[in-house]
């Protein structure tokens, strides 16, 4: 794939699903306003965290393992890159070179984020990805409510006709507030 292809991106932040406590790493375009979410592991999302916080430990993790690797057989990681999005599954690479050659190496993206944030390369994506996932929330939210303002003040008034007979129904009990008026005499 070109470079011309690709879309450079930054991790924007890492969100916990309120629903199902799966973790989605949000890459943001470099100079615009577009975000690629990608659903990934707990496991993922902590190795990620970890280093972007700088967070010491005391023993390699696997990640820094993998960048230690390349970095005793002098090969260096170039860059990381989000090459397809098939059957709603993204698929990685990691760019090396080695002796002026460049290998690439089928990752999961967020196992490639992951060695990203502990070897400072740049991020791509691939065009075509990001023209199907991604998300520029202005845009999105602003059809959201076009399409729901079409049909808004009908369905607004039926939701509330649920609550009419609810407060119709309701015996309040006037004769106590009769009684505190007149105990405040």
């Amino acid at each position: 794939m070109s470079d011309a292809d690709m879309i450079e991106v930054v991790i924007d932040s890492i969100r916990v699903s309120l629903m199902s406590q799966q973790r989605i790493v949000i890459l943001r375009e470099v100079g615009a306003e577009r975000y690629l979410p990608i659903w990934i592991g707990v496991y993922e999302a902590e190795a990620i965290t970890i280093a972007l916080q700088e967070v010491e430990v005391s023993r390699p993790l696997t990640h820094d393992l993998i960048r230690n690797i390349f970095n005793d057989l002098d090969a260096q990681v170039v860059r990381v890159e989000v090459v397809a999005l098939r059957d709603d599954t993204f698929y990685g690479n990691i760019v090396v070179e080695k002796n002026s050659t460049s290998i690439n190496v089928d990752s999961r993206p967020s196992d490639a984020l992951a060695l990203a944030v502990r070897t400072s390369v740049p991020i791509m994506v691939s065009s075509s990805v990001m023209d199907m996932a991604g998300i520029i929330p202005e845009k999105d939210l602003q059809e959201e409510t076009e399409d729901a303002d079409d049909g808004e003040a009908e369905s607004s008034e039926e939701r509330l006709s649920v609550f009419e007979d609810f407060l119709e129904g309701l015996d309040i009990d006037t004769d106590k507030d009769d009684k505190e008026d007149d105990n405040e005499d």
